[in-house]
């Protein structure tokens, strides 16, 4: 039996890590999270009971805490994905994005390569800290065939991309400095259940039945890789247990879709399985609207998840069709976790455990 701390484990694609690992292994798993808006414990109700699952609130950015936990817990590795992730927001505020994303993480990076230091000879052969990240610090790219690589150069275009590709930096650092057995994963873009409502699939979900408009960015042209969260989280723990010290692995869905067929592929979904719609609303396709564009808007994003499937025989479950059915039926039938997000009473949630 392992110990491992899952970093933002209350959010989107922490607590479906949080969940694979509980159900998947007989692992103790330690959720550090400082709870900001897009942490959210109804996410782990479901983990709440099981003896194996701690919670921890705590601020990755705060040394002290961080240092008690590890000295507390004493865990076998680190899985980290606190994060501040919604672009929109760090063009609006760049300094939380800086301070979460590249000083948390050297905090984060600091205390983990103290505690390691201390460990006996075979502990810290077994130890690994993994560092979750995004294929945004790639840039984007403009050939209709070309794909991110492992070895793609860096070139990120928003704060946020820029603060998770300064944190990676960091980790590689922390690794070839100080020996820390790190690996590194860049992933596409997510959905699946439990997404906080700003991102672009459940905001379009829960719009759409209630008859709001569903804004698009230009002309919706922008090409996304769509990775099924629990395809990820899959890929996630078998990096951890599996993946080479000092590499990275990209991860994706082999699901290239622009925006606005993601949105029409949504309204059709709704229109089967939500054919009573809001007062006024004549088809869920009627509600498109398009709005000026984000600036600095990357165009396309593709991964190419080769070797992850060739060296640890990882593949992604679903297709985008299964996928986003899946989506949508969740978010029809958890009314209760999306409505607690959307006034708020989500903030004042609290596990027994905690």
């Amino acid at each position: 039996m392992r110990t491992i701390f899952v970093t933002g484990g209350a959010g989107f694609i922490g607590s479906a890590v949080v969940r694979r690992l509980l159900s998947t292994s007989d692992h103790n798993v330690v959720v550090i999270d400082k709870l900001t808006y897009a942490g959210n414990l109804m996410s782990l109700r479901d983990c709440a009971d099981n003896p194996r699952f701690h919670f921890e609130k705590v601020d990755i950015c705060d040394a002290p805490s961080m240092q008690s936990l590890f000295t507390k817990h004493a865990p076998s590795a680190v899985m980290h994905l606190a994060a501040e992730s919604h672009v929109d927001r760090s063009i609006e505020g760049p300094a939380e994005f800086i301070t979460t994303n590249v000083v948390g993480t050297s905090v984060l990076l600091e205390q983990a390569r103290q505690y390691w230091q201390g460990l006996k000879v075979e502990e810290k052969q077994a130890f690994r800290f993994h560092h979750i990240s995004t294929d945004e610090v790639y840039g984007d790219l403009h050939g209709s065939d070309d794909l991110f690589t492992e070895q793609t150069p860096y070139q990120p275009s928003s704060p946020y991309s820029a603060s998770k590709a300064s944190s990676d930096h960091l980790v590689r650092a922390w690794h070839r400095t100080f020996g820390l057995p790190v690996v590194l994963t860049n992933c596409s873009n997510n959905y699946g259940p439990y997404q906080f409502p700003e991102k672009l699939i459940p905001l379009m979900i829960l719009n759409a039945i209630e008859g709001k408009p569903l804004p698009i960015y230009g002309k919706g042209d922008q090409i996304r890789d769509w990775l099924y969260v629990d395809d990820h989280a899959e890929a996630l723990c078998l990096v951890l247990e599996k993946g080479k010290v000092g590499e990275t692995y990209n991860i994706g869905g082999h699901n290239e879709v622009a925006n606005i067929d993601v949105v029409k592929t949504l309204c059709d979904l709704l229109e089967e399985l939500v054919p009573e719609k809001p007062d006024g609303v004549t088809s869920y396709e009627s509600l498109i609207t398009h709005v000026q564009d984000r600036p600095g808007h990357d165009l396309r994003y593709a991964i190419d998840a080769s070797k992850i499937e060739s060296t640890l025989g990882w593949t992604p479950k679903e297709t985008f069709v299964s996928g986003i059915r899946k989506t949508v039926q969740w978010y029809l039938s958890h009314q209760d976790w999306w409505e607690s997000v959307l006034d708020g009473s989500y903030q004042r949630e609290r596990l027994g455990t905690v």
